[in-house]
């Protein structure tokens, strides 16, 4: 299953902007603050100038940069943006399989937990991280079935994520282990936590979304049995 289109909107359901509104055939974000994902535009090709001014006042009337996605194969946006001025950053890949690839070993006793909504300690690992109140309220717009995971290491807190469903797909946001218990398998686990609670709600694949410059979660990932099936990257105006 590799249906690009259908993981987009699985994007948007899972980890929803505070408004969406078209602008022409351009889609507008308002992201309150909640990063890139939920404050780009997207559009299905390349813009008359028009569009493009257009797009762009609207989204600086929402005190955004103007920013857009570029999706695989959109090419003459990214083009026609890079002769704008609009410069690239946050190559991102689309991370899926069969959620009985990642669910295949329940993690040890105790070492993890499903919770909704999430604790105030799983709020201050993802601060560690640079997930802020920002990003929770994104968790809490999200309409359908989700969860947190509460990771721990020696009977510590020590880690954390966010999965949702849209469909049949459960996808996987904000992982988080702090530094001084990561290479311990924790990170494994609370994938191995997702995959068992989305399959229970009736899931039957598993994604995720990582940048491409994130190292050490790209092997990770590929070693739980996950394909990267397609990319994206952002351009944005300088600030």
């Amino acid at each position: 299953m590799r249906d690009l289109a259908k993981l987009y909107a699985v994007i948007d359901a899972t980890w929803p902007a505070a408004e969406i509104r078209k602008v022409g055939q351009v889609t507008i974000r308002r992201g309150l603050g909640g990063g890139s994902r939920v404050s780009a535009a997207t559009a299905p090709g390349s813009l008359t100038p028009n569009e493009l001014a257009n797009s762009e006042q609207a989204m600086r009337a929402w005190d955004q940069t103007p920013r857009f996605m570029i999706r695989f194969g959109n090419t003459a946006l990214d083009t026609q943006l890079a002769a704008a001025g609009y410069v690239p950053h946050d190559k991102t890949q689309i991370y899926l399989c069969p959620i009985t690839e990642i669910a295949r070993e329940r993690p040890p006793p105790v070492s993890t937990f499903v919770t909704w909504p999430p604790l105030a300690v799983q709020q201050e690992i993802w601060a560690a991280g640079g997930i802020g109140p920002e990003r929770i309220a994104i968790m809490e717009r999200a309409k359908g079935q989700k969860a947190t995971i509460l990771g721990r290491v020696d009977d510590r807190p020590a880690g954390t994520l966010y999965v949702a469903c849209e469909n049949d797909i459960a996808m996987v946001h904000a992982v988080e282990v702090l530094p001084e218990y990561r290479r311990r398998g924790l990170a494994r686990y609370l994938m191995s936590a997702a995959g068992f609670w989305a399959i229970d709600r009736g899931m039957t694949h598993l994604a995720l979304l990582t940048t491409q410059a994130n190292t050490a979660a790209n092997p990770l990932y590929a070693s739980l049995g996950m394909d990267v099936v397609g990319q994206y990257h952002y351009r944005k105006l300088p600030e």
